[in-house]
């Protein structure tokens, strides 16, 4: 973790099993990881390795069965459903290889979205963000005329908005060819910097992860 810094995500012993065939499997085996605000980490790991299982567990999406996560000071094991999920919306920001823009928003609409419904919508910021992610053109269409790398820039900046605490990506670069990738992923750590959030990215790509500060891999149900 970043030295200096506040840690923006703590993870302590995180366990989680799956029943399949009768039997339960064990994904994550005692888990312990930490990002700090302003840091981006990369995590990597084999298919099945359970990376968006732990993504999907720091989002309060899944319960663990065991271990804590820590965001903002806050235990998500004290938190009912209600409680994740205002953490999910006003702490994080969260980016997915699909996409997962609002097909019936204007981009316009779509980066707003997320940060209306924190309550924290920032004019300025927002007008930041069209110019830094290069959208100024697009904000009257909808996602369905747009290139991948697009939606995904549109993704990005709908989760940055609200200026989270903790960005989450998962294989958000997956869809998009390799010189569109590091344009998106360039811009993603630029305006975490900017904001000062902590980022935490799933991908296969060695070349992509080596571009963030750190790396960890996830082997056998453990970070390595």
């Amino acid at each position: 973790m970043a030295s200096g810094n506040r840690p923006a995500l703590e993870v302590t012993g995180l366990r989680k099993s799956y029943r399949s065939a009768g039997e339960d499997i064990a994904v994550l085996r005692g888990v312990n990881l930490a990002v700090a605000a302003g840091e981006s980490v990369a995590l990597t790991g084999e298919s099945g390795s359970g990376k968006s299982t732990l993504l999907h567990l720091i989002a309060g999406l899944d319960a663990a069965d065991g271990g804590e996560i820590i965001l903002d000071g806050v235990s998500l094991s004290e938190l009912g459903d209600a409680g994740r999920a205002a953490l999910r919306r006003d702490r994080l920001g969260l980016v997915f290889q699909q996409f997962n823009l609002i097909p019936s928003l204007t981009v316009s609409d779509n980066l707003t979205f997320q940060s209306r419904i924190a309550g924290r919508h920032d004019p300025k910021w927002h007008d930041e963000l069209v110019e830094r992610l290069g959208l100024a053109h697009l904000l009257k269409r909808y996602p369905e005329q747009l290139s991948g790398g697009q939606q995904q820039r549109v993704a990005i900046g709908r989760a940055l908005a609200p200026k989270p605490l903790l960005l989450l990506a998962d294989e958000p670069t997956g869809n998009l060819d390799e010189e569109t990738a590091d344009e998106v992923l360039a811009l993603a750590r630029d305006l975490v910097a900017r904001t000062g959030c902590g980022f935490l990215m799933v991908t296969h790509s060695a070349r992509l992860a080596a571009l963030l500060d750190r790396r960890v891999n996830l082997h056998a149900g453990v970070i390595a």
